[in-house]
């Protein structure tokens, strides 16, 4: 855990010095947006005395350096639209991401487990059969098509959920079942297929040999070992959704991370992009170690190696 961990710091060095000169590439004048932002009118003078406020009338290597220094101090800039700060303003959204991130989880464990348990349970059968559908309609469902579909059913024909916002538990039904039926197909046939190699190895038909209960063997010792490539799965997908469902999110107007990197897109405000770039690698690498020590926690064989 401990070389992961300085691991960290030359990926987080590599991620933030690529998308710092490429922000520098691109099309714009981050004073000018500022101003312009602020309601004044961008004159020549008034644009030299913002860039000198910010630090961008110097050599491109000191403002890394500079913003690099901030960064250390949990200082992400301060955003060109809005004048707040990017780390309060990313802070300020993560709760209702995370809780969307939770629920997305949530819902697709719920598809996805006993669709993919019962599977392989019955391989060749008609509940087989359905899995396989039901896998198929996730992974090739687009996520703005559907959220568009339940919108249109759940609140604009039944009136069940809020069409948009975040308001009370409600409103995170659909966006929820949105993210987790699209992650629920990948999951499925991973578990049919883990479980259908643990079900064959010797140890399960030791199991059966002497004599445990079927719901024992499948609960107990099956399906611990056959939820581990899931696990590796679920990592990338949880720290996909801390850094935000854009699509999701946007749709559904949810007050996220997504939704405010894609505002902070269109409205080219660079500082925001780049403390979210950083916001993202942060979250991969912590999560991708906190998986890999869940691996070995759950693996004695991976202790043993």
């Amino acid at each position: 855990m401990l070389q992961r961990l300085f691991q960290l710091v030359p990926v987080l060095l590599g991620i933030s010095g690529i998308t710092f000169a490429l922000m520098h590439l691109t099309h714009g004048d981050p004073a000018e947006i500022m101003l312009r932002a602020d309601g004044i009118k961008p004159t020549y003078e008034a644009i030299e005395a913002t860039r000198h406020t910010l630090g961008l009338d110097g050599p491109v290597y000191m403002q890394y350096f500079h913003w690099l220094y901030r960064v250390l101090h949990l200082d992400l800039g301060i955003s060109y639209s809005s004048n707040r700060p990017v780390f309060t303003e990313l802070m300020n959204r993560f709760p209702a991401t995370a809780l969307l991130s939770s629920c997305s989880i949530l819902a697709a464990i719920l598809i996805a487990l006993p669709v993919g348990v019962g599977s392989a349970l019955y391989p060749g059968k008609w509940f087989d059969r359905l899995g396989r559908v039901c896998a198929l309609f996730s992974v090739s469902m687009p996520g703005y098509w559907l959220s568009l579909l339940l919108i249109y059913y759940g609140s604009v024909k039944l009136r069940l959920f809020p069409v948009m916002g975040m308001d009370g538990l409600s409103s995170v039904i659909l966006p929820a079942f949105t993210l987790g039926f699209g992650m629920a197909g990948v999951y499925i046939r991973l578990i049919r297929s883990s479980l259908l190699d643990v079900l064959g190895t010797l140890y399960i038909k030791a199991a059966r040999a002497r004599g445990l209960q079927e719901w024992r063997i499948i609960t107990i010792h099956a399906l611990r070992n056959a939820l581990l490539p899931s696990l590796t799965l679920f990592g990338v997908n949880i720290a996909g959704l801390l850094g935000g469902s854009v699509i999701v999110e946007t749709i559904f107007s949810w007050p996220g991370i997504g939704k405010y990197v894609i505002e902070a897109i269109f409205a080219k405000d660079y500082i925001v992009i780049q403390g979210y770039v950083l916001w993202m690698a942060v979250v991969v690498v912590l999560i991708n170690l906190a998986v890999d020590s869940l691996q070995l926690m759950l693996d004695p064989r991976i202790r043993l190696r």
